[in-house]
């Protein structure tokens, strides 16, 4: 009786141990599928919120244990390069843009030329629609004189720069030969001068200047410093022609730094005169000799403008705003050499007989 007693005992406590381990077995994977639930649902969270950033799995049950543990610093150096675009310095942005020769287009702009269907959006377009001339626009470099340019020129071009001028206030018109002109004049000269030291040779343009051909293969061979003219009277050798500085082609050697030092330095002895009126002062010292920089002169042929118009559309491969005084003037004569472009273009056989409708409204000054 006692020993079949103490079998029934000992087999029911083997059934309750036994159904015990079961509801414990239960538990156990309930609370495991409740882990990993919850691990999952941390995780997508997370890689919601922070999508470009790493989780550290070892450090994920602290996470979970401590909910109120900070959230990785957007603003620390973890978070990845590809968030924020850095700021590229004037050399880097020099490099991006220049030709295998080193060589780079530069333009200056600021907020009255950078207007919706201003001056900055002719000389885009010029490049569009001119012949051999859209493959350069990669190699033009836009330095911004005012934010608003800077903003304008960033949604329209790549290779834009915004150089502090903190003295000056050069986002309105700057009339010709005002004191503000004059100073927007001068800093240009000094930031290409800084082009040449770091090693670029440059062609400057004026934005008012619409680029219809390429003129790289128009550039002389030789000569260290060589200038568009208002006026050219056949020889390209002669200093006597009347310069235009608002297209220049430079090769950076010592020769041209020490020019544009020169001239850079030489405003102070003509405080009341301009860039271009400053070099024809300066063009026949004896420094010039003694550094011996080669000058050279464009022929209006190929670079023209409304002083003296190319005289061939066959040929001509930039025009620019030159005697001309006043923004609205500029954009109506503008307007009409792209005109006369288009038109140009549209022709089956190349004209004989050049008629500009320009000068117009520019003819009035």
């Amino acid at each position: 009786m006692s020993s079949s007693s103490s079998s029934s005992s000992s087999s029911s406590r083997s059934k309750l141990m036994d159904s015990g381990f079961v509801i414990g077995q239960k538990e156990v994977t309930r609370i495991l599928i409740l882990f990993l639930g919850l691990t999952a649902s941390c995780l997508v969270l997370y890689k919601t919120a922070y999508p470009l950033q790493r989780l550290n799995v070892s450090n994920l049950t602290s996470l979970i244990a401590s909910p109120s543990s900070p959230l990785p610093n957007l603003n620390s150096s973890e978070i990845s390069s590809e968030t924020i675009k850095p700021k590229l310095n004037f050399k880097e942005i020099l490099e991006n843009a220049s030709t295998k020769n080193k060589t780079v287009i530069i333009t200056t702009l600021n907020q009255a030329w950078a207007e919706p269907n201003s001056l900055f959006d002719l000389f885009l377009e010029s490049f569009r629609i001119g012949q051999g001339t859209q493959q350069l626009l990669k190699h033009v470099v836009v330095v911004c004189l005012d934010p608003k340019a800077f903003q304008r020129c960033s949604q329209l071009h790549t290779n834009c720069y915004h150089i502090e001028t903190s003295e000056t206030d050069f986002s309105g018109e700057k009339v010709y030969n005002t004191p503000d002109y004059l100073k927007m004049m001068w800093r240009r000269i000094e930031l290409l001068t800084q082009v040449l030291e770091m090693g670029f040779n440059f062609i400057f343009t004026d934005a008012d200047i619409m680029w219809l051909r390429d003129p790289f293969p128009r550039l002389y061979p030789d000569g260290d410093f060589q200038m568009a003219c208002d006026r050219f009277f056949g020889n390209p050798y002669d200093s006597d022609n009347w310069v235009n500085g608002g297209f220049t082609y430079v090769r950076s050697n010592n020769r041209s730094i020490e020019f544009y030092k020169f001239w850079h330095k030489s405003r102070l002895n003509y405080p009341d005169l301009h860039d271009q009126d400053v070099f024809n002062r300066i063009k026949h010292e004896p420094f010039i000799s003694e550094i011996g920089v080669q000058m050279r002169f464009f022929d209006t042929v190929y670079f023209g403008g409304f002083c003296q118009t190319s005289r061939d559309i066959n040929l001509v491969c930039t025009m620019h705003a030159n005697c001309c005084i006043g923004l609205d003037k500029k954009l109506h004569d503008l307007n009409l050499v792209l005109d006369d472009w288009r038109k140009y273009l549209s022709l089956s056989e190349p004209v004989q007989n050049t008629t500009w409708s320009v000068p117009m409204k520019c003819l009035e000054d």
